[in-house]
Formats: C-alpha cells, structure tokens, sequence
C-alpha cells in the first residue's frame, strides 16, 4: 500500500475497484443462481418482509437499505408477481402495509437455500477464517 498521495498510483490496489469486481462477481453469481428472475433488490425486500413481517413500505424501504422511490417500484413489481399484499394501515389511512403474500412465503423458503448456495460460491475463492473475516470487515464498512 502507497503511504502517500505522491506515491504511484496503482487502481489494483483501490479498494473501489477491488470491492466492484467482487460486486460484479457476486452479482453474476447471484444472476446464474436466482429463483423466479428476482433482481437483488426484490430479494432483499422478501428477506426482510419475511424476517419482519407486516410493515409499512417506508420502514420496509429503510430495513431493505432502500430509498422511497426504489421501495415503491420494488414493492410495485412484488405485487404484480403475487408475492406480496398491500393493505391500508387500519391506524393510519394514509400509510400502506406490506406483507408476504402466500406465494411469497413459499418463494421466501426456497430462496432461504438459493441465498445460502449464492453466498457459498460467492466466498468459495477464501478459507473459513477468511469468509469470517470478510464479513466482519464488511459489516464495519456497510
């Protein structure tokens, strides 16, 4: 590693490009795995409706690490797929909850096995420390 900005820079050692290339990795890997065509972001937001349960889209947005307009479309398409309901908030009219639909829920327990296959192959290059230590990393980063 260069210790200064006056050292040669070298884009193999950037830690943006090397975290993009595992992106890109994971990413076909995750793409060659999936079940029902999800895209990352429609998995995610099953995982954690599934995880949480009934919610509102907004705090559904923010637990899926999402902003406002990309939860909407996201849980738009969910819909149209018949993996998740929408229903106004009994408390509140003007807010929607989401919840798995019957379809999601049997979707979501076989994605819980795809999801674990795409982890697997995605950290198969490194050891168990390794993938221990990866994810500790990043969880500090995220």
């Amino acid at each position: 590693m260069p210790d200064t900005a006056a050292d040669t820079y070298i884009l193999d050692d950037q830690v943006g490009y090397l975290l993009r290339l595992a992106s890109q990795r994971h990413a076909m890997i995750f793409q060659s795995l999936t079940i029902e065509g999800l895209t990352p972001t429609q998995f995610s937001t099953l995982m954690r409706l599934s995880e949480q349960g009934k919610c509102s889209q907004n705090r559904l947005g923010r637990l899926a690490a999402m902003d406002v307009a990309t939860i909407k479309g996201v849980a738009d398409r969910l819909r149209q797929k018949g993996l998740i309901m929408a229903e106004p908030d009994p408390n509140d009219k003007r807010r929607t909850l989401i919840s798995l639909s019957p379809a999601g829920v049997a979707l979501v327990a076989r994605m819980q096995v795809v999801g674990h296959a795409i982890t697997a192959e995605t950290l198969k290059p490194l050891t168990t420390v390794e993938q221990r230590n990866l994810l500790k990393i990043l969880r500090k980063l995220a």
